[in-house]
């Protein structure tokens, strides 16, 4: 397997009079078609990592690579482009819009790509809903669905546009323990049977321990990777 994203002496300081530096001579390399997860306590410099794999957020120095190509580099449109193409998201609060059924929340990704939803298009959308268990909910609102749910809602979405990589950020955080376990369980089958490139920051080393691989990160630094 070839890497499908390379961090290369990544260094991030905030502030200019005042500089925090959060990120320490980063280097990473992650396998297209691997499942990850990135552990460490609040503040060690997880989130600022994942932000920039997601091109959210650029280094002060360092290199950023997805599928070759030199993301530290871009302009903000070319990002944007990409991020939407190659790079699905899923976060603690799952950002649903409220006034929009579970489907229609699914299909956004698309819109800013396309404003039209062909058949193809709505099709596919209805094919996650089953693939996360959620074709008998699809047309209720998001407010009328439980947090489980509302987050297997977030899984399609960020699936929407086929990304070759997830990005996930704390996505149990606020689910009970068998909600947790079966969005995990989700997340796996899905990076088995889709080949996606997953990378999961968590608290819970319990379901880090599922991952292929484990990246702990202290004090903005690679602590451990096994």
């Amino acid at each position: 397997m070839h890497n499908i994203i390379e961090l290369k002496n990544i260094n991030k300081i905030y502030g200019t009079t005042i500089k925090t530096q959060v990120l320490h001579d980063v280097n990473l390399s992650i396998e297209e078609g691997s499942f990850n997860s990135i552990i460490g306590q609040s503040g060690s410099g997880k989130s600022t990592m994942l932000n920039i794999l997601g091109t959210l957020d650029k280094p002060t120095s360092g290199e950023v690579l997805i599928s070759g190509k030199r993301t530290d580099l871009m302009k903000k449109d070319e990002l944007a482009k990409l991020r939407n193409q190659t790079i699905g998201f899923i976060f603690q609060f799952h950002y649903l819009l409220p006034e929009f059924t579970a489907l229609e929340n699914v299909l956004i990704p698309h819109r800013i790509l396309d404003e039209r939803i062909s058949k193809e298009t709505r099709d596919r959308a209805e094919e996650l809903m089953s693939l996360v268990g959620l074709e008998k909910v699809k047309d209720n609102l998001a407010t009328n669905m439980s947090g489980g749910q509302q987050q297997r809602t977030a899984i399609a979405r960020a699936l929407m546009n086929s990304p070759k990589i997830i990005l996930a950020d704390e996505p149990t955080g606020n689910l009970d323990s068998d909600s947790t376990e079966n969005i995990y369980n989700l997340l796996r089958g899905i990076n088995e049977k889709l080949k996606t490139t997953f990378i999961v920051i968590t608290h819970d080393r319990r379901i880090a321990e599922k991952a292929d691989r484990i990246i702990e990160i202290r004090d903005g630094r690679i602590a451990m990777d096994f």
